[in-house]
């Protein structure tokens, strides 16, 4: 089923802090939340925030620059079902009923063909000036919804009309519009595809277990692969949330969530919570810790104490396919391991494919030729309860992404009755 897109734009007022509560309502509520922002907001609030909160990067510059894309004017505001301005400025309500395109936000505004919710915020004065009061009457008249202003304490100190509706005020205003929102097919494919509306879970990358506060134990994953699975299940429209373990990579467009974690029992809690929500696919694509420092420090330890030869304790991390996924698993669920070995590949692989219950298993070497860690050329192989099912060339992981997805789109459906 499609859920609600709502493209939330933040204008340039000191109310702009809220719209980052408002975007984290948004999801625990279902919608899916992109955001834009003027330059003024940014002053406030740093797009950062709210790429954190909506998974998604945030539309800034018109001429493509930063995060933006050269076309995301046009390219957010067809993917919105409903636009929500909050905050609403005097200079916004001006530039929106006079047509004005100077800027992301009100470029957006003017290409945007589905409803527009507005949450005012401003000086009381400058919101009583006949002018921001014909501007709204413009804007009503159009069809454009307002929530608020409401009255209270003003950042100018007075006490009056002028202060934008709480973000459980907006959701309520948006609650309403949305039984009425004609919505868009689950993104990515035109008409649907075989990942289209799909809900699909991805972990990626490492997990980074403390010894001390300065000391870590970690792998050398990247997250290339979890990222670049990521994007292709998106992109062909699957709604995507995506559990990262520590890495300097971009999110993926069109997530339904970004999960970021730190250690296993980190990535064993969110996957856990995912699951309660509901999920028909896991790829499980995170290089896990098997094991953790059994009592990290809580300062740091000094090398004179630890003497010429250091023994590290470790502790059995949760395996979150075994211990998790398997007691917790609904008959709807498709789950998807990767194995990496460096010795008997098939047979190991498929080894651990049975002893974790899991449909199908993708088997790597990154210490292979034609293979590696990080963004070079790999390859795979896909492994399920028939055996060897494809072979994989040496590819960049992005496009081996796109035949991965193919082959299990493919294989599921030979294995229905």
């Amino acid at each position: 089923m499609a859920r609600p897109r709502v493209l939330l734009m933040v204008t340039g007022g000191i109310a702009a802090y809220k719209a980052c509560y408002l975007a984290r309502l948004l999801q625990q509520a279902g919608f899916v939340v992109r955001a834009a922002m003027t330059d003024s907001a940014t002053r406030f609030v740093g797009p950062v925030t709210l790429r954190a909160l909506t998974g998604a990067p945030v539309a800034t510059d018109l001429w493509g620059e930063g995060e933006s894309e050269a076309l995301d004017h046009i390219e957010y505001a067809r993917w919105a079902d409903l636009v929500v301005v909050a905050p609403a400025t005097a200079n916004l309500l001006a530039k929106a009923a006079g047509g004005i395109a100077d800027d992301m936000v009100t470029t957006q505004l003017l290409a945007a063909p589905c409803p527009v919710l507005m949450a005012p915020a401003m000086n009381d004065n400058m919101w009583k000036h006949p002018a921001t009061q014909a501007n709204r009457a413009i804007l009503a008249e159009r069809g454009v919804h307002f929530v608020g202003p409401a009255s209270g304490w003003l950042a100018c100190g007075t006490v009056d009309t002028g202060r934008m509706a709480e973000p459980e005020e907006i959701l309520a205003a948006i609650g309403e519009l949305a039984g009425n929102l004609t919505l868009h097919e689950p993104e990515g494919v035109p008409g649907g595809g075989p990942w289209a509306g799909r809900r699909v879970l991805v972990t990626a990358g490492p997990t980074r277990e403390p010894i001390d506060p300065v000391r870590a134990v970690i792998n050398r994953s990247s997250g290339a692969m979890g990222y670049a699975l990521a994007s292709e299940a998106a992109e062909a429209g699957a709604q995507v949330t995506l559990i990262t373990g520590p890495v300097d990579r971009q999110p993926p467009r069109g997530l339904a969530e970004l999960v970021r974690v730190e250690t296993a029992r980190d990535m064993a809690d969110a996957v856990c919570n995912a699951l309660e929500k509901g999920c028909d696919w896991l790829l499980m694509a995170a290089a896990v810790a098997d094991h953790a420092p059994a009592r990290p420090a809580d300062t740091k330890l000094k090398k004179e104490d630890l003497g010429e030869a250091w023994n590290l304790e470790l502790a059995k991390n949760p395996d979150i396919l075994a211990d998790i996924v398997a007691p917790r698993r609904h008959p709807g669920l498709t789950v998807v391991g990767f194995a990496l070995e460096t010795g008997d590949l098939v047979n190991l692989a498929s080894a651990k494919r049975t002893a974790k219950a899991m449909d199908y298993v993708i088997a790597n070497d990154p210490t292979a030729a034609g293979s590696g860690f990080g963004d070079t050329d790999h390859q795979v192989t896909l492994i399920g309860a028939e055996g060897v099912i494809w072979e994989s060339e040496s590819l960049p992981k992005t496009r081996l992404a796109a035949h991965i997805l193919d082959q299990l789109e493919t294989a599921q459906r030979r294995s229905r009755p």
